[in-house]
């Protein structure tokens, strides 16, 4: 495991999956079947990841249900998820924590609660929680807010260039997983 440091940071905000928890989510499954939802709408959704697609989705008017499709797998996958090294932080952290995830808040609670990691974690922002997410550093302010901290004062935590590119719009320090 990894440790993170923290040291000049007032709270910290991690990503979920892929960092503190892996969701087990068939996402070629789930681009399979948001490639059709595109395909009935005439889109040609060959070359498009799930994000993608559920972009593409939304331009089409047929976001709620792809992201309902997306949501309903990511519940799923939360209530088998496995829990990773780097949770076992924040079990031990004395500073405000959140969690700011691309999943959807509902798969969020749903791993926290069956890692028994709820109550370690003060700000739950996923996606549906604010209408913007993740590049867009809505998300990751909206959790940085709950927490009542500045964001120079937050360290994410996550696994992705999209974190990354998240923490550096938000104005958060970073680190890698």
């Amino acid at each position: 495991m990894t440790e993170t440091d923290a040291s000049d940071a007032e709270a910290v905000v991690y990503d979920l999956d892929g960092t503190l928890v892996r969701l087990a989510v068939d996402w070629e499954d789930v681009e399979r079947r948001l490639a059709d939802l595109l395909e009935r709408e005439g889109v040609d959704a060959d070359p498009l990841s799930a994000w993608d697609l559920l972009s593409a989705a939304e331009e089409l008017g047929v976001g709620g249900e792809a992201d309902a499709l997306i949501a309903a797998a990511e519940r799923d996958g939360a209530e088998v998820s496995e829990r990773l090294p780097l949770a076992d932080e924040l079990l031990d952290r004395e500073m405000p924590v959140g969690v700011c995830s691309l999943n959807h808040e509902e798969a969020v609670r749903i791993a926290l609660d069956r890692h028994d990691l709820t109550e370690h974690v003060e700000s739950v922002v996923g996606r549906g929680t604010v209408p913007e997410r993740k590049p867009h550093p809505r998300a990751l302010l909206a959790a940085v807010e709950e927490l009542g901290v500045e964001p120079e004062d937050v360290l994410f935590v996550g696994d992705s260039a999209s974190d990354e590119e998240t923490a550096e719009r938000a104005g958060t320090q970073f680190e890698w997983v």
